[in-house]
Protein backbone atom coordinates (compact mmCIF):
# COMPACT_ATOMS: atom_id res chain seq x y z
CA UNK A 1 0.00 0.00 0.00
CA UNK A 2 1.23 3.32 -1.10
CA UNK A 3 1.04 5.89 2.45
CA UNK A 4 -0.03 8.94 1.26
CA UNK A 5 0.67 11.85 3.32
CA UNK A 6 3.19 9.77 4.73
CA UNK A 7 6.79 11.83 5.14
CA UNK A 8 7.97 11.73 1.40
CA UNK A 9 7.59 15.33 1.04
CA UNK A 10 4.47 15.47 -1.40
CA UNK A 11 1.64 18.06 -0.43
CA UNK A 12 -1.55 17.99 -1.28
CA UNK A 13 -3.28 19.24 -4.60
CA UNK A 14 -4.63 23.02 -3.73
CA UNK A 15 -8.29 21.62 -5.07
CA UNK A 16 -7.96 19.21 -2.59
CA UNK A 17 -6.85 21.53 0.71
CA UNK A 18 -10.98 22.47 1.54
CA UNK A 19 -11.47 20.10 5.10
CA UNK A 20 -12.44 22.18 8.14
CA UNK A 21 -12.40 18.42 10.08
CA UNK A 22 -15.09 17.27 12.22
CA UNK A 23 -12.82 17.30 15.01
CA UNK A 24 -11.98 20.73 14.64
CA UNK A 25 -8.53 22.73 15.01
CA UNK A 26 -8.30 20.85 18.39
CA UNK A 27 -8.68 17.26 16.85
CA UNK A 28 -5.85 14.52 16.87
CA UNK A 29 -2.39 15.75 16.98
CA UNK A 30 -3.16 19.77 18.30
CA UNK A 31 0.56 20.37 19.09
CA UNK A 32 1.15 19.99 15.73
CA UNK A 33 -2.27 20.59 14.16
CA UNK A 34 -1.05 22.01 10.72
CA UNK A 35 1.61 18.87 9.34
CA UNK A 36 -1.40 16.51 10.83
CA UNK A 37 -4.28 18.12 9.08
CA UNK A 38 -2.11 18.18 5.45
CA UNK A 39 -1.51 14.46 6.67
CA UNK A 40 -5.33 13.94 6.40
CA UNK A 41 -5.62 15.76 3.12
CA UNK A 42 -3.11 14.04 1.54
CA UNK A 43 -5.27 11.10 2.60
CA UNK A 44 -8.18 11.84 1.67
CA UNK A 45 -7.11 13.12 -2.11
CA UNK A 46 -5.95 9.76 -2.39
CA UNK A 47 -8.94 8.09 -1.17
CA UNK A 48 -11.51 9.97 -3.51
CA UNK A 49 -9.60 8.91 -6.89
CA UNK A 50 -11.23 5.51 -5.77
CA UNK A 51 -14.61 5.17 -7.97
CA UNK A 52 -15.97 3.02 -5.93
CA UNK A 53 -16.27 5.12 -2.64
CA UNK A 54 -18.36 8.26 -2.65
CA UNK A 55 -18.51 10.90 -0.32
CA UNK A 56 -19.74 9.28 2.59
CA UNK A 57 -17.68 6.21 2.40
CA UNK A 58 -14.32 8.34 2.17
CA UNK A 59 -15.85 10.05 5.29
CA UNK A 60 -16.53 6.98 7.36
CA UNK A 61 -13.49 5.70 6.32
CA UNK A 62 -11.84 9.12 7.80
CA UNK A 63 -14.07 9.08 11.20
CA UNK A 64 -12.43 5.47 11.49
CA UNK A 65 -8.62 6.86 11.00
CA UNK A 66 -9.21 9.89 13.04
CA UNK A 67 -10.43 7.73 16.04
CA UNK A 68 -7.73 5.18 15.66
CA UNK A 69 -5.15 8.30 15.67
CA UNK A 70 -6.58 9.97 18.76
CA UNK A 71 -5.91 6.62 20.78
CA UNK A 72 -2.57 6.56 19.29
CA UNK A 73 -1.70 9.88 20.41
CA UNK A 74 -3.27 9.22 23.51
CA UNK A 75 -1.07 5.99 23.53
CA UNK A 76 1.93 8.52 23.90
CA UNK A 77 3.19 8.72 20.26
CA UNK A 78 3.49 11.66 18.41
CA UNK A 79 0.84 12.54 15.66
CA UNK A 80 3.12 11.73 12.25
CA UNK A 81 3.80 8.49 14.14
CA UNK A 82 0.36 7.78 15.00
CA UNK A 83 -1.11 9.06 11.43
CA UNK A 84 0.69 6.65 9.41
CA UNK A 85 0.62 3.56 12.43
CA UNK A 86 -3.16 4.43 11.68
CA UNK A 87 -3.15 4.37 7.67
CA UNK A 88 -1.76 1.20 8.39
CA UNK A 89 -4.07 -0.50 10.66
CA UNK A 90 -6.54 0.96 8.23
CA UNK A 91 -5.72 -1.32 5.98
CA UNK A 92 -4.68 -1.61 2.03
CA UNK A 93 -6.79 1.23 0.23
CA UNK A 94 -7.14 -1.25 -2.74
CA UNK A 95 -7.92 -3.67 -0.51
CA UNK A 96 -10.95 -1.48 0.96
CA UNK A 97 -11.59 -0.33 -2.92
CA UNK A 98 -11.98 -4.31 -3.53
CA UNK A 99 -14.36 -4.73 -0.52
CA UNK A 100 -16.56 -1.87 -1.37
CA UNK A 101 -16.87 -2.88 -5.09
CA UNK A 102 -18.15 -6.45 -3.75
CA UNK A 103 -20.89 -5.10 -0.88
CA UNK A 104 -21.42 -2.28 -3.57
CA UNK A 105 -21.14 -3.50 -7.18
CA UNK A 106 -24.19 -1.82 -8.42
CA UNK A 107 -22.23 1.41 -7.84
CA UNK A 108 -19.35 -0.18 -9.13
CA UNK A 109 -21.18 -0.87 -12.47
CA UNK A 110 -22.93 3.23 -12.34
CA UNK A 111 -19.11 3.43 -12.41
CA UNK A 112 -18.37 1.81 -15.42
CA UNK A 113 -21.37 3.86 -17.60
CA UNK A 114 -20.55 7.16 -19.58
CA UNK A 115 -21.91 9.04 -17.04
CA UNK A 116 -21.55 7.75 -14.37
CA UNK A 117 -21.38 10.43 -11.52
CA UNK A 118 -23.31 8.05 -8.33
CA UNK A 119 -25.40 9.85 -6.27
CA UNK A 120 -23.63 13.36 -6.05
CA UNK A 121 -25.11 15.30 -8.27
CA UNK A 122 -21.75 17.60 -8.32
CA UNK A 123 -19.82 14.95 -9.41
CA UNK A 124 -22.60 13.49 -11.89
CA UNK A 125 -22.45 16.99 -13.44
CA UNK A 126 -18.87 17.35 -13.61
CA UNK A 127 -18.89 13.71 -15.57
CA UNK A 128 -21.42 15.05 -18.32
CA UNK A 129 -19.37 18.10 -19.02
CA UNK A 130 -16.13 15.93 -18.88
CA UNK A 131 -18.38 14.00 -21.91
CA UNK A 132 -19.11 16.76 -23.97
CA UNK A 133 -15.61 18.42 -23.74
CA UNK A 134 -14.40 15.07 -24.94
CA UNK A 135 -16.79 14.56 -27.43
CA UNK A 136 -15.94 18.01 -28.90
CA UNK A 137 -12.16 17.45 -29.00
CA UNK A 138 -12.76 14.10 -30.70
CA UNK A 139 -14.48 15.73 -33.16
CA UNK A 140 -12.29 18.21 -33.70
CA UNK A 141 -9.47 15.56 -34.19
CA UNK A 142 -11.42 13.78 -36.83
CA UNK A 143 -12.33 17.04 -38.83
CA UNK A 144 -8.82 17.75 -39.29
CA UNK A 145 -6.96 14.80 -40.34
CA UNK A 146 -9.90 15.28 -43.23
CA UNK A 147 -8.60 19.13 -43.54
CA UNK A 148 -6.01 18.79 -45.91
CA UNK A 149 -7.74 16.58 -48.77
CA UNK A 150 -9.03 20.27 -48.93
CA UNK A 151 -5.90 21.43 -50.08
CA UNK A 152 -5.59 18.59 -52.46
CA UNK A 153 -3.64 15.81 -49.97
CA UNK A 154 -4.67 12.09 -49.87
CA UNK A 155 -4.74 9.85 -46.92
CA UNK A 156 -3.31 6.97 -49.58
CA UNK A 157 -1.52 8.76 -52.18
CA UNK A 158 0.09 11.24 -49.51
CA UNK A 159 1.38 9.26 -47.25
CA UNK A 160 4.56 11.30 -46.98
CA UNK A 161 2.95 14.26 -45.79
CA UNK A 162 0.38 12.22 -43.47
CA UNK A 163 2.90 9.74 -41.41
CA UNK A 164 4.99 12.59 -39.90
CA UNK A 165 1.84 15.02 -39.44
CA UNK A 166 -0.59 11.75 -37.57
CA UNK A 167 0.13 12.62 -34.79
CA UNK A 168 -0.54 16.49 -35.04
CA UNK A 169 -4.31 15.72 -35.67
CA UNK A 170 -4.86 13.79 -32.53
CA UNK A 171 -2.28 15.29 -29.47
CA UNK A 172 -3.51 18.45 -29.39
CA UNK A 173 -6.72 17.72 -29.24
CA UNK A 174 -6.09 15.56 -25.55
CA UNK A 175 -3.73 17.82 -24.84
CA UNK A 176 -6.84 20.86 -25.22
CA UNK A 177 -8.85 18.06 -23.41
CA UNK A 178 -6.31 17.94 -20.45
CA UNK A 179 -5.36 21.25 -19.88
CA UNK A 180 -9.44 21.94 -19.87
CA UNK A 181 -9.80 19.61 -17.54
CA UNK A 182 -6.68 20.54 -15.57
CA UNK A 183 -8.00 24.58 -15.44
CA UNK A 184 -4.37 25.32 -17.22
CA UNK A 185 -3.33 29.14 -17.02
CA UNK A 186 -3.11 31.40 -20.14
CA UNK A 187 0.68 31.39 -20.14
CA UNK A 188 0.62 27.37 -20.22
CA UNK A 189 -1.51 26.97 -22.90
CA UNK A 190 0.61 29.34 -24.95
CA UNK A 191 3.49 27.45 -24.21
CA UNK A 192 1.58 24.66 -25.70
CA UNK A 193 0.33 26.23 -28.68
CA UNK A 194 3.90 27.18 -29.24
CA UNK A 195 5.20 23.89 -29.10
CA UNK A 196 2.63 21.93 -31.82
CA UNK A 197 3.23 24.73 -33.75
CA UNK A 198 6.82 24.17 -33.52
CA UNK A 199 6.30 20.48 -34.35
CA UNK A 200 3.61 21.52 -36.96
CA UNK A 201 6.92 23.53 -38.78
CA UNK A 202 9.44 20.63 -38.03
CA UNK A 203 7.31 18.26 -39.74
CA UNK A 204 6.60 19.88 -43.13
CA UNK A 205 9.15 22.42 -43.38
CA UNK A 206 11.95 20.64 -44.70
CA UNK A 207 12.17 19.39 -48.39
CA UNK A 208 12.23 15.72 -47.25
CA UNK A 209 12.09 12.63 -50.16
CA UNK A 210 9.76 10.18 -49.45
CA UNK A 211 12.75 7.77 -49.04
CA UNK A 212 15.03 10.07 -46.66
CA UNK A 213 16.41 8.53 -43.20
CA UNK A 214 15.23 12.07 -42.30
CA UNK A 215 11.60 11.41 -43.05
CA UNK A 216 11.01 8.08 -40.94
CA UNK A 217 13.35 9.69 -38.09
CA UNK A 218 10.77 12.81 -38.12
CA UNK A 219 7.51 10.29 -38.60
CA UNK A 220 9.28 8.16 -35.24
CA UNK A 221 10.24 11.14 -32.64
CA UNK A 222 7.68 13.46 -33.72
CA UNK A 223 4.80 11.30 -31.86
CA UNK A 224 7.27 11.09 -28.68
CA UNK A 225 7.73 15.03 -28.53
CA UNK A 226 4.33 15.80 -28.60
CA UNK A 227 3.19 13.50 -26.12
CA UNK A 228 5.55 15.25 -23.80
CA UNK A 229 3.92 17.99 -24.49
CA UNK A 230 0.42 16.64 -24.25
CA UNK A 231 2.06 15.51 -20.66
CA UNK A 232 2.46 19.61 -19.81
CA UNK A 233 -1.03 19.61 -20.50
CA UNK A 234 -1.71 16.41 -17.91
CA UNK A 235 0.85 18.43 -15.12
CA UNK A 236 -0.64 21.49 -15.82
CA UNK A 237 -2.22 21.99 -11.90
CA UNK A 238 1.16 20.87 -10.54
CA UNK A 239 3.75 21.02 -13.38
CA UNK A 240 7.24 20.91 -10.79
CA UNK A 241 5.60 17.78 -9.08
CA UNK A 242 7.39 14.55 -9.36
CA UNK A 243 4.45 13.20 -8.11
CA UNK A 244 2.10 14.19 -10.76
CA UNK A 245 5.31 12.87 -13.10
CA UNK A 246 4.99 10.07 -12.22
CA UNK A 247 0.72 10.27 -12.33
CA UNK A 248 1.45 11.00 -15.93
CA UNK A 249 3.72 8.16 -16.30
CA UNK A 250 0.50 6.23 -15.59
CA UNK A 251 -1.56 7.48 -17.49
CA UNK A 252 0.71 7.05 -20.61
CA UNK A 253 0.56 3.10 -19.90
CA UNK A 254 -3.01 3.58 -19.27
CA UNK A 255 -3.95 5.40 -22.08
CA UNK A 256 -1.75 2.89 -24.07
CA UNK A 257 -4.11 -0.40 -22.65
CA UNK A 258 -7.31 1.92 -23.63
CA UNK A 259 -6.46 2.61 -27.11
CA UNK A 260 -5.54 -0.94 -27.80
CA UNK A 261 -8.94 -2.36 -26.22
CA UNK A 262 -10.88 0.71 -28.77
CA UNK A 263 -8.44 -0.52 -31.59
CA UNK A 264 -9.57 -4.23 -31.00
CA UNK A 265 -13.02 -3.00 -30.85
CA UNK A 266 -13.11 -0.97 -33.87
CA UNK A 267 -11.47 -3.48 -35.92
CA UNK A 268 -14.82 -5.84 -35.17
CA UNK A 269 -16.85 -3.13 -36.40
CA UNK A 270 -14.87 -2.50 -39.39
CA UNK A 271 -15.05 -6.44 -40.37
CA UNK A 272 -18.88 -6.39 -39.39
CA UNK A 273 -19.16 -3.10 -41.52
CA UNK A 274 -17.23 -4.40 -44.69
CA UNK A 275 -18.97 -7.68 -44.46
CA UNK A 276 -22.54 -6.40 -43.65
CA UNK A 277 -22.23 -4.18 -46.32
CA UNK A 278 -20.81 -6.57 -49.47
CA UNK A 279 -23.83 -9.20 -48.33
CA UNK A 280 -25.85 -6.69 -49.97
CA UNK A 281 -23.84 -5.52 -53.03
CA UNK A 282 -22.22 -2.23 -51.66
CA UNK A 283 -18.19 -2.20 -51.61
CA UNK A 284 -17.45 0.16 -48.16
CA UNK A 285 -14.17 0.07 -48.81
CA UNK A 286 -13.65 3.68 -49.49
CA UNK A 287 -15.44 4.87 -46.76
CA UNK A 288 -13.68 2.35 -44.38
CA UNK A 289 -10.50 3.43 -45.58
CA UNK A 290 -10.92 7.23 -46.65
CA UNK A 291 -13.20 8.24 -43.49
CA UNK A 292 -13.59 5.47 -40.52
CA UNK A 293 -9.96 4.36 -40.02
CA UNK A 294 -8.24 7.49 -40.56
CA UNK A 295 -11.20 9.64 -38.50
CA UNK A 296 -11.39 7.19 -36.00
CA UNK A 297 -8.02 6.37 -34.83
CA UNK A 298 -7.34 10.00 -34.41
CA UNK A 299 -10.49 10.35 -32.07
CA UNK A 300 -9.79 6.89 -30.26
CA UNK A 301 -6.67 8.58 -28.93
CA UNK A 302 -8.89 11.66 -27.40
CA UNK A 303 -11.30 8.94 -26.16
CA UNK A 304 -8.52 6.90 -24.55
CA UNK A 305 -7.19 9.76 -22.19
CA UNK A 306 -10.72 10.72 -21.41
CA UNK A 307 -11.26 7.12 -20.31
CA UNK A 308 -8.33 6.92 -18.17
CA UNK A 309 -8.93 10.05 -16.74
CA UNK A 310 -12.89 9.71 -16.11
CA UNK A 311 -12.86 6.00 -15.24
CA UNK A 312 -9.44 5.98 -12.90
CA UNK A 313 -8.69 3.48 -10.86
CA UNK A 314 -11.37 1.23 -12.46
CA UNK A 315 -8.23 -0.54 -14.51
CA UNK A 316 -5.28 1.25 -13.06
CA UNK A 317 -3.82 -2.27 -11.82
CA UNK A 318 -3.63 -3.70 -15.62
CA UNK A 319 -0.33 -2.01 -16.55
CA UNK A 320 1.54 -3.16 -13.26
CA UNK A 321 -0.41 -6.75 -13.56
CA UNK A 322 1.23 -7.20 -16.90
CA UNK A 323 4.36 -5.45 -15.34
CA UNK A 324 4.35 -8.65 -12.80
CA UNK A 325 3.55 -11.01 -15.23
CA UNK A 326 6.29 -10.33 -18.39
CA UNK A 327 9.63 -8.69 -15.81
CA UNK A 328 10.44 -12.78 -15.20
CA UNK A 329 9.91 -13.26 -19.01
CA UNK A 330 12.04 -10.53 -20.42
CA UNK A 331 14.31 -10.85 -18.08
CA UNK A 332 14.73 -15.07 -18.66
CA UNK A 333 14.67 -13.62 -22.56
CA UNK A 334 17.42 -11.20 -21.84
CA UNK A 335 20.37 -13.52 -20.17
CA UNK A 336 19.37 -16.03 -22.54
CA UNK A 337 20.42 -13.68 -25.32
CA UNK A 338 23.66 -12.34 -23.50
CA UNK A 339 24.26 -16.37 -22.46
CA UNK A 340 23.88 -16.76 -26.67
CA UNK A 341 25.96 -13.85 -27.38
CA UNK A 342 28.85 -15.24 -25.05
CA UNK A 343 28.58 -18.97 -26.29
CA UNK A 344 29.01 -17.85 -30.11
CA UNK A 345 31.35 -14.35 -29.93
CA UNK A 346 28.92 -12.92 -32.60
CA UNK A 347 28.86 -9.42 -32.94
CA UNK A 348 25.44 -7.76 -32.63
CA UNK A 349 24.21 -6.48 -36.23
CA UNK A 350 23.65 -2.52 -36.51
CA UNK A 351 21.26 -2.35 -39.69
CA UNK A 352 18.60 0.00 -39.17
CA UNK A 353 15.98 -3.21 -38.27
CA UNK A 354 18.06 -4.64 -35.67
CA UNK A 355 18.63 -1.10 -34.09
CA UNK A 356 14.72 -0.81 -34.02
CA UNK A 357 14.82 -4.02 -32.64
CA UNK A 358 17.34 -3.42 -29.80
CA UNK A 359 16.09 -0.18 -28.99
CA UNK A 360 12.12 -1.33 -28.73
CA UNK A 361 13.59 -4.00 -26.36
CA UNK A 362 15.36 -1.36 -23.91
CA UNK A 363 12.84 0.98 -24.08
CA UNK A 364 10.04 -1.96 -22.79
CA UNK A 365 12.55 -2.89 -19.81
CA UNK A 366 12.10 0.96 -19.10
CA UNK A 367 8.93 0.39 -19.00
CA UNK A 368 8.53 -2.49 -17.32
CA UNK A 369 10.87 -0.48 -14.50
CA UNK A 370 8.64 2.16 -14.52
CA UNK A 371 5.50 0.59 -14.07
CA UNK A 372 6.35 -1.28 -11.42
CA UNK A 373 7.86 1.52 -9.89
CA UNK A 374 4.13 3.34 -10.17
CA UNK A 375 2.04 0.44 -8.51
CA UNK A 376 4.82 -0.33 -5.25
CA UNK A 377 4.58 0.78 -1.87
CA UNK A 378 7.87 2.54 -1.22
CA UNK A 379 7.57 1.43 2.10
CA UNK A 380 7.78 -1.82 2.14
CA UNK A 381 11.22 -3.97 2.09
CA UNK A 382 13.15 -5.10 -0.65
CA UNK A 383 12.05 -8.80 -1.97
CA UNK A 384 12.24 -10.89 -4.57
CA UNK A 385 10.95 -9.11 -7.09
CA UNK A 386 12.86 -6.05 -6.79
CA UNK A 387 16.16 -8.51 -7.18
CA UNK A 388 14.59 -9.84 -10.64
CA UNK A 389 13.89 -6.24 -11.67
CA UNK A 390 17.69 -5.87 -10.40
CA UNK A 391 18.58 -8.61 -12.88
CA UNK A 392 16.45 -7.74 -15.80
CA UNK A 393 18.01 -3.61 -16.23
CA UNK A 394 21.61 -4.94 -15.51
CA UNK A 395 21.05 -7.57 -18.21
CA UNK A 396 19.47 -4.40 -20.25
CA UNK A 397 22.64 -2.68 -19.42
CA UNK A 398 25.23 -5.03 -20.60
CA UNK A 399 23.09 -4.82 -23.68
CA UNK A 400 23.03 -1.26 -24.59
CA UNK A 401 27.01 -1.52 -24.13
CA UNK A 402 27.37 -3.66 -26.83
CA UNK A 403 24.63 -1.96 -28.92
CA UNK A 404 26.57 1.22 -28.56
CA UNK A 405 29.93 -0.55 -29.56
CA UNK A 406 28.83 -2.02 -32.36
CA UNK A 407 27.33 1.03 -33.46
CA UNK A 408 30.35 3.36 -32.78
CA UNK A 409 32.48 0.37 -34.62
CA UNK A 410 30.64 1.06 -37.44
CA UNK A 411 30.26 4.74 -37.73
CA UNK A 412 34.00 4.61 -37.36
CA UNK A 413 34.85 2.56 -40.24
CA UNK A 414 31.75 3.37 -42.64
CA UNK A 415 30.87 7.25 -41.53
CA UNK A 416 27.83 8.33 -39.91
CA UNK A 417 24.03 8.24 -41.09
CA UNK A 418 21.03 10.22 -39.78
CA UNK A 419 19.85 6.41 -38.76
CA UNK A 420 22.94 5.24 -36.57
CA UNK A 421 23.58 9.64 -35.31
CA UNK A 422 19.84 9.05 -33.75
CA UNK A 423 20.71 5.66 -32.11
CA UNK A 424 23.86 6.02 -30.79
CA UNK A 425 22.17 9.10 -28.96
CA UNK A 426 19.37 7.09 -27.40
CA UNK A 427 21.36 4.41 -26.40
CA UNK A 428 23.29 6.76 -24.87
CA UNK A 429 20.52 8.60 -23.25
CA UNK A 430 18.94 4.90 -22.58
CA UNK A 431 22.31 3.90 -20.72
CA UNK A 432 22.41 6.63 -18.36
CA UNK A 433 19.11 5.81 -17.22
CA UNK A 434 19.61 2.21 -17.05
CA UNK A 435 23.14 2.74 -15.23
CA UNK A 436 21.91 4.74 -12.64
CA UNK A 437 18.67 3.10 -12.16
CA UNK A 438 20.86 -0.06 -11.54
CA UNK A 439 22.82 1.42 -8.78
CA UNK A 440 19.63 2.85 -7.03
CA UNK A 441 17.86 -0.55 -7.19
CA UNK A 442 21.13 -1.88 -6.04
CA UNK A 443 21.84 -0.09 -3.12
CA UNK A 444 17.66 0.29 -2.24
CA UNK A 445 18.32 -4.17 -2.17
CA UNK A 446 21.26 -4.27 -0.20
CA UNK A 447 18.92 -1.64 1.84
CA UNK A 448 21.37 1.68 1.80
CA UNK A 449 19.29 3.49 -0.25
CA UNK A 450 15.24 4.77 -0.09
CA UNK A 451 13.20 3.50 -2.64
CA UNK A 452 11.97 7.18 -3.35
CA UNK A 453 15.22 7.77 -4.79
CA UNK A 454 14.20 5.97 -7.62
CA UNK A 455 11.05 7.57 -8.38
CA UNK A 456 12.46 10.68 -8.08
CA UNK A 457 15.50 10.03 -10.56
CA UNK A 458 13.20 8.43 -13.49
CA UNK A 459 10.15 11.55 -13.50
CA UNK A 460 13.58 13.91 -13.35
CA UNK A 461 14.62 12.19 -16.45
CA UNK A 462 11.23 12.34 -18.81
CA UNK A 463 12.43 16.00 -19.91
CA UNK A 464 15.89 14.41 -21.31
CA UNK A 465 13.52 12.16 -23.63
CA UNK A 466 11.64 14.78 -24.59
CA UNK A 467 14.64 16.72 -25.36
CA UNK A 468 16.22 14.66 -27.33
CA UNK A 469 13.53 14.18 -29.64
CA UNK A 470 12.88 17.70 -30.42
CA UNK A 471 16.79 17.28 -31.53
CA UNK A 472 16.14 14.58 -33.87
CA UNK A 473 12.92 16.53 -35.48
CA UNK A 474 14.48 19.88 -35.12
CA UNK A 475 18.06 19.41 -35.97
CA UNK A 476 18.92 16.39 -38.17
CA UNK A 477 17.34 16.90 -41.44
CA UNK A 478 19.52 20.16 -41.71
CA UNK A 479 22.72 18.59 -39.87
CA UNK A 480 22.49 15.71 -42.27
CA UNK A 481 21.28 17.56 -45.96
CA UNK A 482 17.93 16.40 -45.61
CA UNK A 483 19.29 12.88 -46.51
Amino acid sequence: MTTPGGPDGTTASPDQQDTTTRHGPSGPGSAEPDALEAQFDQWRHYVRRRPELQRSDTEELEDHLRGSVDELVAAGLRPDEAFLVAVKRLGGLDELSREFAREHSERLWKQLVLTGGGDDPATADQSRRDLIAMIICAVGAAVSIKVPELFGFGFQQDAAFYAPNFSLFALPWLAAYLAWRRRAGTALIAVLVALFVLGAVAANAYPLADDSQSLVLTTIHLPIALWFVVGLAYVADDPHSSRRRMDFIRFTGECFVYFVLIALGGGVLTAFTVGTFEAIGIDPEGFVSQWLLPCGVVAAVVVAGWLVEAKQSVVENIAPVLTRLFTPLFTAALLAFLVAVVWTTTGIDVEREALILFDLLLVVVLGLLLYSISARDPLAPPGLFDRLQLALVVSALVIDVLVLWAITERITEYGTTPNKAAALGENVILLANLAWSAWLMLGFVRRRAPFAALERWQTGYLPVYAGWAWVVVLLFPPLFSHL
